[in-house]
């Protein structure tokens, strides 16, 4: 786990809440250039907005994060962002590490942009890191800018070096070996740092208990065909989270219908 402290911005001043959808390039605390999109609610004013956090070769950009954004944006703002190595964002992916340093520039933006409430979001390896940005980023306000109000972790790993399913062993592949890399910049649009972790960063179960008291629930789709159902329930049972099991439901933000995302933004609304 990085012990830099979060990232700063770099874009045009916004004193206030601003009409119609927005992008600007964040700048993280260690020096990489994040692209973010911000969407106003539709409904009108608010005080509130959402963060979310895509998965592993996702992008603000992708149609089901899209979707994503339209669903919340009729609730709250929005503000979506490229993880780096992924979309229009500089750097490369370091699997859920460092990705904590670019969801607190998001979230910092978010407040710059008057938002005095912000929750996050986060589905798949995005799940782990709103888990771990949860647990690394409290305090007020005026100490923290980039933390968060409340937590959402939807399709998200327990634990690091799972390969208990098919999927989780091709993506362990693209990670770990320099021809998966090379699939993952060609096919994937994803840039992969060759570096492994050191030091290994705090898993998402021992994140779970550091969050509390901020509001934390936890989504898990009973199809899941990465992560089975020990993950979700694990990450239950590590600290108090109420946790949705939903049925039919396969991984991450691709699997999330309208109806799920309601659910979730309605349930932000009051945690």
């Amino acid at each position: 786990m990085s012990s830099e402290p979060e990232g700063r911005f770099h874009t045009v001043d916004v004193s206030s809440i601003t009409r119609g959808p927005r992008r600007a390039t964040l700048r993280t605390s260690d020096g990489v250039p994040i692209e973010a999109v911000h969407d106003p609610c539709a409904a009108g004013e608010t005080d509130t907005a959402i963060v979310v956090a895509h998965g592993f070769t996702g992008s603000a950009d992708r149609p089901a994060v899209r979707r994503a954004a339209g669903v919340f944006a009729q609730y709250t703002g929005v503000v979506t962002f490229s993880f780096r190595g992924h979309g229009r964002s500089g750097g490369r992916s370091t699997v859920g590490d460092r990705e904590v340093l670019d969801l607190a520039a998001a979230v910092e933006w978010a407040r710059s942009l008057g938002y005095a409430r912000v929750a996050t979001v986060g589905f798949s390896m995005g799940g782990s890191v709103v888990l771990r940005h949860a647990a690394t980023h409290k305090g007020s306000t005026e100490a923290c800018p980039a933390h968060t109000d409340a937590a959402v972790c939807v399709s998200a790993p327990a634990r690091w070096y799972y390969r208990g399913t098919a999927p989780m062993r091709r993506l362990h592949w693209l990670v770990t070996r320099p021809a998966g890399r090379l699939v993952g910049r060609l096919g994937f649009a994803t840039r992969i740092d060759s570096e492994g972790w050191d030091p290994v960063p705090l898993s998402p179960v021992e994140a779970v208990p550091l969050i509390a008291p901020t509001p934390l629930l936890i989504v898990h789709g009973d199809r899941d065909p990465y992560f089975p159902l020990d993950h979700p329930r694990m990450l239950a049972a590590a600290g108090p989270a109420p946790l949705w099991l939903e049925p039919g439901m396969g991984h991450a933000e691709n699997a999330a219908d309208e109806e799920l995302l309601r659910r979730i933004a309605q349930w932000l609304s009051v945690a």
